[in-house]
Formats: structure tokens, C-alpha cells, sequence
């Protein structure tokens, strides 16, 4: 069954930025992507294609076609600052929130958690623990 058949064209292509909005939002906790997410976020989209639960198998080979381009974009064409890209960034999620709708519980389940995988996995890109037992605190230079 092709999950994407109850879409249109637009919105498939929304919808295959969904992972993409995820890791923006996972990065913006510091009101800005920085290279270090936006690399961790593309390794990570693509390394979905080959991990995903197979429901999702069809979304993640189209999605990483688009992922790193769109990531760029997307990351420019945002407001600048936290709040206001927060704001932005969860207005598009709301609109991929009723994308996914129109498809089966189990579906919708499943994308969920695998944005959450996403959102968890962009978020460590920074967190080295050997970094942070050895300098506790932060270092200009060094640390930041």
C-alpha cells in the first residue's frame, strides 16, 4: 500500500520536511542552527532509511532525497531568535500534525515516535559527557 496515496503533491512535499522541522526545533535552543545539528541531523535522517520501522521505509527514502537541502532553507528562510522560531517552526508542525491525520493510527504512532527519535537525537548533538566530567564548567575557546 503506498502510504503517501491520500495526499496531494503539496502535500507530500510538506510532508516529507517533517523530520526536518523537528530537528530545527530540537536546534533552537539556542535561537539559531548551528553546523554541528544541522550535519548530526542530516547523518541521522539518512541513517533512518536503513533503521526505520518498515511502515515508514517509503517516507524516510523520500524524505532523505530532500533533507539536507531543505534543512538549509528552511534554516534561513526561519525568523531569527528563539522565540520568534519557535513560534514559526511549531505553526508548520501544527500543519504536519493534520497531514498526518489522514493516515491509520498505526502510521500516525509510528511517525511520532520517530520524530521524537529525531528530536532526541538533535538535541544530544552537543552533550559529549567526557567533555562535561572533565570540564564541568564552561570554557571559552574550549568548551563553547
Amino acid at each position: 500500500m503506498n502510504t503517501f496515496e491520500n495526499l496531494s503533491k503539496t502535500e507530500q512535499q510538506k510532508f516529507l520536511k517533517f523530520p526536518v522541522y523537528i530537528s530545527l526545533l530540537a536546534a533552537n535552543m539556542d535561537g539559531k542552527t548551528d553546523e554541528k545539528e544541522k550535519q548530526t541531523a542530516i547523518a541521522f535522517d539518512h541513517m533512518k532509511t536503513y533503521t526505520c520501522n518498515p511502515i515508514l521505509s517509503g517516507f524516510y527514502d523520500r524524505a532523505d532525497k530532500v533533507f539536507p537541502g531543505s534543512i538549509t532553507e528552511l534554516d534561513n528562510e526561519l525568523p531569527k531568535g528563539k522565540e520568534q522560531r519557535d513560534i514559526a517552526i511549531k505553526a508548520e508542525l501544527t500543519k504536519l500534525e493534520k497531514i498526518l491525520l489522514k493516515f491509520d493510527k498505526t502510521y500516525a504512532a509510528t511517525m511520532h515516535q520517530s520524530m521524537k527519535s529525531f528530536k532526541d537525537h538533535v538535541s544530544a548533538a552537543h552533550f559529549n559527557i567526557l567533555e562535561d566530567f572533565i570540564f564541568p564548567i564552561p570554557i571559552k575557546g574550549l568548551t563553547y
